[in-house]
């Protein structure tokens, strides 16, 4: 899809901090993370959103969800994830390629999950990259 950076991830024309692959689905880190490990999972196909996303890309982009979630435990010492899709404008949805955010989270962490969504930024993001490569690896 021409004008889609999420195209241009996939497509490796435009850079991003890649943790997990695979033939269906791309992850990297969200440029701008509500929390450390915040990543982004995009199928490889196209779709502007939920209605025109296939039922096996969905199935697919939520069975790299679990294992993205699974590996926050270990990576960021994440005791639970949100998975969310925003769907359209309303729903806060900036780029229009249908994307899965996985969001680590930490017990009590609601002071520091509500600064996440103001200041949205990772001091080591290389460093966070690497730590869920890693446990992927596993």
């Amino acid at each position: 899809m021409p004008d889609c950076i999420f195209c241009d991830i996939v497509a490796g024309r435009s850079p991003a901090r890649e943790v997990y692959s695979d033939e269906n689905v791309v992850g990297f880190l969200d440029i701008r993370p509500v929390m450390r490990g915040h990543t982004l999972l995009v199928p490889r196909t196209h779709s502007r959103g939920l209605v025109d996303l296939a039922p096996e890309a969905g199935g697919q982009l939520f069975a790299a969800g679990q294992k993205v979630a699974g590996a926050m435990r270990h990576a960021v010492g994440a005791d639970g994830v949100n998975l969310l899709v925003n769907d359209g404008r309303a729903a806060m949805q900036t780029v229009f390629h249908t994307h899965l955010h996985v969001v680590p989270r930490h017990n009590g962490d609601k002071l520091s999950f509500a600064k996440g969504l103001v200041v949205r930024r990772d001091p080591n993001p290389d460093e966070t990259a690497e730590l869920i490569r890693g446990a992927l690896a596993r």
